[in-house]
């Protein structure tokens, strides 16, 4: 990168270590480290540097820097003296530099591993946390080369930059001396620095999130002169929604004398507008939007929302388009929701922003709504609205992002703004992919602790748009991960509106218990053995029969609440014949008022045929505005009532916006129209969920109910456990020793036992069996009764194949199994036979644990043979894992009653098991060099575990950016 002649560096450019970062206020800067090109740069910036600042840094007046100064700040060697700056738009906002030092002060190389640190910020960008954000990137610069501690000398006034260091969450040291304060720190992270690190990115990322959700002001560029396409249809719907901040429309082909368009003023470039600019939504065609960007960044735009299509989803070309459009957008401190995006949406009252070609505003409601998908965007959009106005109430949207080709904005940054949102109670999420799964999943934790979290997830397919990190995890274990991480996943769009409509309506269930009572005998069955089937326990339904009352279905629904022995209640309800049946506003009224005297249990209505029960109900009990109130025709038929969208390959992909335009038109004009305001009831009302088939209200009162156990168990989630037995230093000599042989090895049996061996993990021992006189020999040496095992990789682990032969007593039956082994499957160096003493007798299960690029170190556990590896029941959690999570990982599995008697069985040691699954979790979370592990099979009998096989697998660790500074994902 650098061509200087006078150039020193003992390294060549640590391209690496640059990145881009969110600042405090939303914005965003690059981090890069300054070399021998940057003299006028510096120059430049430290000109716009206060003399306070100035006088901070050098400890008395500094006016201007000279030649010499010049030419050390600007000439490192990347190892003993390092700068980096922060730059906006190609200029320095900030710097900061490390000098390494020896325990004399003076300047030292390696291995000396203290160096002096010191800042200086542009006094117009104090306060957005440039420095802290520098304060990462260069501490792990330095741990890179290295230094394990930072020493800082700041003058008491500077109060500002004290805060920095001491606020950084590491072990430091404070000392005062001749009128400066010395400050000392290790560079470890901690778990302190860590948390630090991780509170400012959620805040950084939530409010630059809001910028473009909330924004003051919104220019669209690409409004047609005529009625029709994108820009203008863009501009009609924010007008329309009643967006009160300041409006433009921008076109750089509108003639001079054009003032306004649609009462909107209008401009031929952002430049030409007067005043600040917080979002821009860009409409042109994609060779266009270069020089947008440039006009947005130069007028200080703080964010853009892309609809151009033409990008990564058009192949190599138009990726390597976004990735121009993403550098250049941060280079100006903006983000980027799109490209090829469909909108955003936000309803609250002093906003009301629809940026996005869904032609009507959405009701407001407490639901958070992603997709990736323009397509789906739209299809949920207009379903909520549909269950919203027509069966079960006026629930809708809080905001809405529809993120495209998710370029720079991404479901992360999005999980960041809704986690302390107070505007969004349950946030629901179409996902084609997951860029990065380690992020998502600790995000999704965080958020899932403290609201629901449901999530339809793509098949593992990732469309052509999206830069998606590589996995070798399969799709059902990513989906068991996110389980664990408190998400509930669910397989549909009309599964993920079902759910999200429970959880946003009622309070979450404190078990499985449900009652059932209704006016039909056949729906409670049907009701009853569909929880049967999704693992609730049902109590026998309560036949009110058709000839039922308002006041019967009243009394008995206050019954069951009343009853401590029920969770939930589900009410079934059809057509009633006679004169006395109650009409839908009685029932409704009469459902509601006997759920409101219980409010801490959820109810759930399945209706046939009775639309207008529905919106009886919601209008009886809604707390939103527009309470009561429905597009004509919004009762859903029964055919989209029953509609299912499963996530295939075949789903749609994201419209063009042309295209997408005219879908939205068509799926959702006539179903968001917005009804009058009314007033809404008292407070503490809950709207109760209707649904027309039993299976889908049973689907979404199971996941509501494994969502309330997770909460429960996540406030306790355990710990890792200490084991003092444990030789995690011998165990890193020994990696290291074996690592210098190479990259990625599979170690040697004793080289696995022996590393095993360190973190309490016998293997039982096998002693290879080349001939016969070697297998008794074998024998001999580890007791009798032995095992005979064929090794060879097409009969490893085949008990079923008949290469293994057990409990052999003596030297005969040894010799004899030996001759039938070799007679059944050829000569002995073909089989690679080993004699092992006999393990006592148990269950056979299988433990791995594997470290994946994109989601970490998963650890695993199943049963041994066809249920593992026929039916891929196996369990997982992410490492390193409680002693709460080892435990449950064992009775995750299906065929988990065999650990536990089934069927009068002797119950096994399950708590050795777990020490084992706990041993192994410490191991590759201490070493992530070890990338795999497979013990198979482990036999655990009723008193302990064997491990009688076991294979590592050592490389270098993959990349912890979880670990590293902040920094967005790279282009």
């Amino acid at each position: 990168m650098q061509t200087s002649a006078d150039r020193q560096d003992r390294h060549q450019y640590p391209a690496h270590w640059e990145a881009d970062v969110v600042l405090r206020d939303g914005g965003t800067a690059r981090i890069r480290p300054i070399t021998v090109d940057d003299a006028d740069r510096l120059v430049s910036f430290y000109e716009q540097v206060s003399d306070e600042s100035k006088y901070y840094r050098f400890f008395a007046p500094y006016p201007r820097l000279s030649a010499k100064d010049v030419h050390r700040f600007t000439h490192h060697d990347f190892v003993d003296r390092v700068g980096l700056a922060a730059t906006i738009g190609g200029e320095f906002i900030a710097t900061v530099r490390y000098d390494r030092i020896g325990a004399d002060g003076l300047p030292a190389s390696a291995p000396a591993d203290e160096a002096e640190v010191a800042f200086l910020v542009q006094d117009a960008h104090q306060g957005r946390g440039v420095a802290s954000a520098l304060l990462e990137h260069i501490a792990a610069v330095a741990r890179e080369r290295g230094i394990r501690r930072f020493a800082a000398e700041v003058l008491p006034a500077n109060s500002k930059m004290i805060k920095v260091f001491t606020d950084a969450g590491y072990t430091q040291q404070r000392s005062f001396e001749d009128g400066v304060v010395r400050l000392e720190f290790d560079l470890e992270p901690t778990d302190r620095s860590l948390a630090v690190q991780r509170a400012r990115e959620q805040r950084a990322e939530a409010r630059s999130v809001r910028r473009l959700l909330a924004p003051g002001s919104v220019a669209v560029v690409g409004v047609g002169r005529a009625p029709g396409g994108v820009g203008r249809s863009i501009l009609g719907n924010i007008r329309d929604a009643g967006y009160p901040g300041r409006l433009y429309a921008v076109n750089k082909v509108f003639p001079d004398d054009l003032k306004e368009v649609d009462g909107v003023p209008a401009h031929r470039s952002v430049r030409d507008i007067d005043g600040p600019v917080d979002l821009a939504v860009v409409a042109v065609p994609a060779a266009h939007v270069p020089a947008v960007v440039a006009e947005c960044g130069e007028h200080g735009v703080q964010g853009l929302v892309v609809l151009s299509a033409g990008y990564a989803e058009s192949g190599p070309e138009g990726r390597e388009r976004q990735r121009a459009l993403v550098r250049a957008a941060r280079a100006y401190g903006m983000r980027i929701i799109g490209p090829n995006a469909f909108g955003i949406i936000n309803t609250a009252p002093d906003v009301r922003l629809n940026a996005s070609l869904a032609p009507e505003l959405p009701r407001p409601g407490r639901i958070g709504l992603f997709a990736q998908s323009g397509a789906i965007g739209i299809a949920l959009l207009s379903r909520l609205h549909r269950r919203g106005g027509g069966v079960t109430g006026v629930t809708g949207v809080s905001t809405f992002v529809s993120a495209g080709n998710r370029a720079d904005v991404s479901g992360n940054d999005v999980l960041q703004y809704w986690y302390d949102d107070p505007e969004t109670d349950v946030v629901l999420m179409y996902l084609e992919s997951i860029g990065n799964p380690r992020k998502f999943t600790r995000l999704a934790r965080r958020t899932a602790a403290a609201k629901p979290l449901v999530v339809v997830q793509g098949t593992g397919t990732a469309p052509q748009g999206h830069t998606v990190r590589a996995t070798r995890l399969p799709y059902a274990t990513v989906s068991a991960l996110l389980r664990q991480a408190g998400v509930i996943r669910v397989d549909t769009i009309t599964e993920l509106v079902d759910a999200g409509l429970l959880l946003a309506r009622q309070p979450l269930p404190a078990g499985p218990r449900v009652a059932i009572l209704g006016n039909s005998e056949s729906l409670g069955v049907l009701t009853y053995d569909r929880c049967l089937a999704e693992g609730l326990r049902p109590a026998r339904p309560v036949d009110l029969t058709t000839g039922a009352t308002a006041e019967d279905f009243h009394r008995a629904l206050a019954a069951a609440l009343a009853d401590g022995t029920n969770d939930a209640v589900v009410v079934t309800a059809i057509p009633a014949i006679g004169e006395g049946s109650p009409g839908d506003a009685e029932l409704a009224e009469a459902l509601r008022s006997a759920a409101a005297a219980v409010p801490g249990k959820p109810v759930l209505v399945v209706h046939v045929e009775l639309g207008g029960l529905a919106a009886a109900l919601s209008a009886a009990a809604s707390t939103a505005p527009g309470a009561g109130d429905r597009a004509p025709g919004g009762t859903e038929s029964a055919a989209s009532a029953t509609e299912a969208t499963p996530v295939t390959e075949a789903t749609p992909a994201p419209a063009p916006p042309a295209a997408a335009a005219t879908q939205a038109a068509a799926a959702t004009q006539a179903a968001t129209a917005r009804p009058a305001p009314r007033t809404a009831p008292p407070e503490g009302t809950h709207l109760i969920p209707a649904y027309p088939a039993a299976e889908r209200a049973v689907r979404a009162l199971a996941e509501a109910v494994k969502y309330a156990e997770w909460r429960r168990e996540a406030a306790d989630p355990g710990k890792v456990p200490e084991f003092d037995d444990i030789d995690e230093k011998g165990a890193a000599r020994l990696i290291g020793e074996l690592l210098a042989r190479g990259e990625g090895l599979t170690i040697s049996a004793a080289e696995t036992c022996e590393l095993l061996g360190k973190y309490g993990i016998p293997v039982r021992r096998a002693l290879p069996a080349p001939t016969p006189a070697a297998a008794v020999e074998a024998a001999c040496a580890l007791g009798y009764p032995v095992a005979l095992k064929a090794t060879a990789p097409h009969l490893r682990h085949r008990a079923d194949l008949g290469g293994v032969r057990l409990d052999l007593a003596d030297e005969d039956q040894l010799l004899r199994a030996y001759a039938e082994l070799t007679e059944l499957f050829g000569r002995p160096e073909e089989l690679r036979p080993v004699v092992q003493g006999m393990a006592p007798r148990g269950v056979d299960t299988v433990v791995r644990a594997v470290i994946d690029p994109a989601a970490g170190a998963v650890l695993s556990f199943g049963l041994a043979g066809a249920a593992s590896q026929l039916l891929g029941d196996m369990a997982h959690r992410l490492v390193p894992v409680t002693d709460r999570e080892a435990t449950s990982l064992v009775r995750s599995i299906r065929t988990a009653p065999l650990l536990f008697g089934w069927r009068g069985s002797t119950p096994v040691d399950t708590p050795a098991l777990e020490e084992l699954l706990l041993r192994v979790s410490r191991l590759v979370d201490d070493h992530p060099e070890v990338v795999a592990v497979t013990l198979e099979p482990v036999v655990v009998a009723p008193h302990g575990a064997s491990v009688l096989g076991a294979t590592v697998r050592l490389a270098p660790p993959p990349a912890r950016d979880d670990l590293g500074p902040r920094t967005l994902p790279a282009y």
